[in-house]
Formats: structure tokens, sequence, C-alpha cells
């Protein structure tokens, strides 16, 4: 079972609706799909944000969202925003090492809301 992680792309929009609606389930956060349509949009232009998308042959099976910022010590900091894997795929490795994480660096990864 190959693992692979790449920027969300707009075929991945039907498989990455469940993922996020699965994170906002957990935080018990109600969207309308006006708000996801938005999201989605921006993830795509990558308009501040950035969108990642784990794939387990060829399934969209996690997501990560991200964007980086300054900070008082350090130029970059990349911010974990969203985090969600299937829960059929948990305890799998599809995070592993922060493998969703964004890929840019040198940066420092601060993660504040992440589901397991």
């Amino acid at each position: 079972m190959s693992l692979s992680i790449a920027p969300l792309q707009a075929v991945d929009r039907e498989a990455w609706q469940p993922l996020a609606r699965g994170y906002m389930d957990f935080y018990k956060t109600e969207k309308s799909t006006e708000d996801d349509d938005t999201a989605w949009s921006r993830l795509l232009r990558q308009d501040g944000i950035h969108g990642l998308g784990a794939r387990r042959d060829g399934e969209l099976v996690g997501m990560a969202h991200d964007y980086f910022h300054t900070a008082v010590w350090a130029q970059t900091v990349c911010y974990l925003q969203d985090l969600f894997v299937l829960p059929t795929q948990r305890g799998q490795g599809v995070n592993r090492s922060g493998s969703l994480a964004s890929d840019q660096s040198p940066v420092i990864l601060r993660s504040f809301t992440i589901t397991a």
C-alpha cells in the first residue's frame, strides 16, 4: 500500500468533502455549503492557505490545511490549522513524522488543532 502526499487538486473536491466534514463534525462546527465552496476555492488558489492530501493507493484518505506567517522567533512559521485522517486509516502511518504538514522548509511547524 503506497502513501503519497501532494497538494490538493480540483479533482479532489468530492473526496475532500467528507474529510472536511469529518473535521468540522469533530469540533461540532457547522459550516454552510457556501463556506465549503469558498474554502475549496481558496485552497485551490493558494489564497494565503494551502491544502495537502494524503493518498493511499490513489484514494484521498487524509487532508491538512496550513498557512505561513512571521513570528517573533522565526521569519517563517507554518501554522497547521486543520488535519484529518479517515477513521479507517488512523494508526497506519498516514501522518507519521508530520508528513501531512507542509513540505516547504525551513519552517517551524506549529500545530494547535489536530484530530487524530
